[in-house]
């Protein structure tokens, strides 16, 4: 008699987790540092340029499918950063952030789309004619673009928020 297959489990208890965390951390209200928001961004695109450059060029498929997962993760990345609420505080111009219910539910749609699609990727790599490395990067592309728009979308907002008190208090 074979033993119970449990590594199924942690395959959907680990989405589920990182849901509620994304959850419990979006409905608290942070301290939004503009200054700051370049520091992931750098790092996930230097990790994106390490990982694909230790790699041979992809095929053309793949790299299609490469930059449409960059575009849909911009684009998923811009509307989830478009539906975070900012607010600043008009004495001391400080900025506050928090993820709207909306935000929060893009949120846990995406992530439970794409570990889906993924689970169903990998298991079917062969009958797609990819590997599970290209299957990676594309993931990797997505999620690089989904953080760098969101970043990018509430820095320019948050620029234009400070901008306006500055100007009607006369800085």
């Amino acid at each position: 008699m074979d033993p119970p297959d449990t590594a199924g489990h942690w395959t959907y208890l680990v989405p589920i987790i990182a849901i509620v965390v994304i959850v419990l951390r979006g409905v608290r209200t942070r301290n939004l540092r503009i200054e700051r928001m370049w520091i992931m961004p750098t790092l996930i695109l230097g990790g994106v340029v390490f990982s694909l450059s230790s790699q041979t060029t992809p095929r053309f498929m793949v790299l299609v499918a490469e930059v449409f997962a960059l575009g849909m993760g911009m684009g998923v990345g811009w509307w989830r950063g478009r539906a975070t609420i900012i607010a600043i505080n008009p004495e001391t111009h400080a900025l506050t952030s928090k993820a709207s219910p909306l935000a929060m539910a893009l949120v846990a749609g995406v992530f439970l789309l794409r570990f889906s699609f993924r689970d169903y990727a990998i298991g079917h790599a062969a009958d797609l004619h990819i590997t599970p490395v290209e299957i990676t990067d594309i993931f990797l592309l997505f999620a690089a673009g989904v953080v760098c728009a969101q970043r990018l979308e509430m820095w320019i907002r948050a620029r234009r928020l400070l901008a306006a008190a500055q100007a009607s208090r006369g800085l």
